[in-house]
């Protein structure tokens, strides 16, 4: 179970934008029609499920395996799979978190444009996403929905965030005390997870643009993995960083490590803009993944849920393919 942690200025930007939107006229949403949800992933209680892609040694997706081609271990024993096929219309839930930290003002222009695009190229008919933004606290500026003028507009919401502790890089990099906050990435990826993903069903995922660099959360970097994992959501990280902001202007710190770390442990990738790869150019990449996922669910041969954690793998047959799965879940009494 994870042990709920409250901060001020976490709930104080929930508060705002639930205030906010309280004060707008109802706005009308897509549904997601219940004949077009597609082939039930939850058989029973017990089933645990998996959303993975396999590439070969070039990076190619396959999307002609079968089962037989691999095989899927939970801590370290065989397991049956239940189920497994190739998902494409399966629908899928998107979170995209942003930050808008002092590190990133000179990016927010390009991340709403980009961003935009692959929300139009992304969603179908029956996908939902939601917008964070996050800096010295995390705001909600769109919440679920599958119409890009709502998504468009909560993007045009993206505005810095600084607080009191934001970072110049001609001026001080550190939070500054007696209680001033940075950038609050950990705690804004907890709460998307767990308010927001939790409760939901089938194809699961964060994007997180951010220079990977926290520090304001209260919320540590394990707490925030762990709640991913429970709520099946897979994190694809990209790293996208003003150059005028440097690791020593950080007391050393990089970002790359703990956005590579949730990543792996979530069965996710992690990415880096640069001269070689555009924002865009990377959207086009993630989308790709997400239509090129297998499904696959089995009934641990270990039905004791004592709320440990239990690896997962599952390998293929043929040692030239890379399969990207989350490395756990936990056997929750829940």
């Amino acid at each position: 179970m994870v042990n709920v942690v409250k901060t001020s200025g976490l709930l104080a930007g929930l508060c705002t934008a639930a205030l906010l939107l309280a004060q707008q006229p109802p706005q009308p949403q897509k549904p997601r029609p219940e004949e077009d949800l597609g082939p039930a992933i939850k058989v029973d209680v017990d089933l645990v499920n998996l959303f993975f892609s396999v590439r070969d040694k070039k990076g190619a997706y396959l999307p002609t395996l079968t089962k037989d081609d691999l095989e899927l271990y939970e801590d370290g024993k065989r397991q049956e799979p239940k189920f497994f096929s190739r998902e494409t219309d399966l629908p899928l839930t998107i979170g995209l978190l942003v930050d808008v930290s002092r590190s990133q003002e000179a990016l927010i222009e390009e991340e709403r444009r980009a961003s935009f695009r692959f929300f139009t190229q992304v969603l179908r008919q029956k996908d939902m996403a939601f917008i964070i933004s996050f800096g010295a606290d995390s705001e909600l500026l769109q919440d679920y929905t599958a119409s890009p003028q709502l998504l468009q507009r909560g993007l045009g919401q993206l505005r810095l965030n600084a607080g009191v502790s934001g970072m110049s890089p001609t001026g001080p990099t550190v939070p500054l005390p007696g209680g001033g906050r940075g950038t609050v990435l950990y705690e804004s990826v907890w709460l998307a997870a767990k308010e927001k993903l939790r409760s939901e069903v089938g194809r699961k995922a964060l994007v997180v643009i951010t220079d990977g660099v926290d520090v304001g959360s209260r919320i540590k970097i394990e707490k925030a993995i762990e709640e991913a994992q429970r709520s099946d959501a897979i994190i694809y990280s990209v790293l996208f960083e003003d150059p005028r902001y440097t690791s020593w202007q950080y007391g050393g710190m990089s970002g790359e490590g703990p956005m590579r770390r949730m990543a792996d442990e979530t069965g996710g990738r992690v990415f880096r803009v640069d001269r070689k790869n555009s924002l865009s150019g990377i959207y086009d990449v993630i989308q790709k993944e997400m239509r090129s996922q297998y499904a696959c669910g089995y009934t641990p041969a270990n039905p004791v849920k004592d709320g440990a954690f239990r690896r997962i793998e599952v390998r293929a047959k043929n040692k030239d393919l890379k399969v990207q799965v989350r490395r756990g879940y936990y056997a929750s009494k829940e």
